[in-house]
């Protein structure tokens, strides 16, 4: 029977030492080694989490404080989008007039810094804007942009120029008898008790209101266009500016219990027709009795 040489058993010895290898014994060199591998890569793991972290509270943080889109940004959500837009709508059909940087042109048309989008929504809602022709008055007439083009434009003129901005909210929640004073006091000088309009001097008319909606309205007392003097929030509060639009609208939705209304601009119309009917009337009935005679 033979027995197992020392060179047999060693390398089983030592295979089985490499497998289950002993703790260093603390206070050993090797112990401080494996510490301070340790320590290492503790140290990385925490970096990389910490930067982990901080990733993912910029993201939170932008996302909770990152302005939301406005009612004139284009239909992608993107504010820089709506102004390009209407930087390119201004080139097309502005520049001419109110020159590359807004500044106006003399001769041909006023500066735009400072006018806001309010003036921009009056001026190309009404047709007014972009002008046809050189006249005593631009005439209201259809818009040639859409909705949506006009909101670019206005968000170009408002990001560059700056200026007074759309109204919010519910524009008639005002008091009607207060509406009806402030208008009577501010307005119906050139509009006319009923808001009609009436001529002005120099070939000038202050338009009917019969056709204006709430914003044409609240936009044209932030503005003051042609003629009509600026009612800023300093002159009219924006409370005072939804009262008289409330008597307007009022106004207009009432009807006339004397019969037909002509035109609504006083007792002169009703006097010419008067006497016009009337006299017609008797001239024809006394040649009639005449032939008969």
């Amino acid at each position: 029977m033979s027995t197992p040489n020392a060179s047999s058993v060693a390398p089983a010895e030592d295979g089985r030492r490499g497998l289950f290898r002993r703790r260093p014994a603390a206070g050993t060199p090797a112990a401080a080694a494996r510490d301070r591998r340790r320590s290492k890569q503790r140290r990385r793991l925490a970096n990389v989490a910490g930067l982990m972290a901080a990733l993912v509270l910029t993201g939170v943080g932008y996302s909770a404080l990152a302005p939301g889109a406005s009612a004139a940004d284009d239909p992608t959500g993107n504010p820089s989008n709506a102004v390009e837009a209407g930087r390119e709508l201004y080139t097309r059909s502005c520049i001419t007039c109110h020159g590359s940087n807004l500044q106006g042109i003399e001769g041909r048309g006023p500066s735009l810094i400072g006018v806001g989008e309010a003036a921009v929504y009056f001026q190309v809602h009404t047709g007014r804007m972009p002008l046809v022709r050189q006249e005593a008055q631009a005439p209201e007439r259809p818009p040639i942009f859409s909705e949506e083009e006009i909101d670019q434009l206005m968000a170009y003129i408002q990001e560059n120029g700056g200026g007074p901005t759309l109204p919010s909210g519910d524009l008639r929640a005002g008091d009607l008898a207060e509406g009806g004073e402030l208008f009577r006091l501010n307005c119906a000088q050139c509009h006319n008790f009923a808001g009609q309009g009436g001529a002005l001097s120099s070939g000038k008319r202050a338009p009917s209101l019969e056709e204006a909606n709430d914003m044409v309205i609240y936009t044209a007392m932030l503005s003051g266009p042609e003629n009509m003097p600026v009612f800023g929030d300093n002159q009219l509060t924006p409370e005072e500016k939804r009262s008289i639009i409330n008597y307007v609208q009022t106004l207009k939705a009432q009807a006339d219990p004397g019969g037909a209304g002509i035109g609504r601009v006083g007792p002169v119309a009703e006097g010419l027709v008067i006497w016009v009917v009337g006299v017609g009337a008797l001239l024809f009935g006394i040649f009639w009795m005449g032939t008969k005679a």
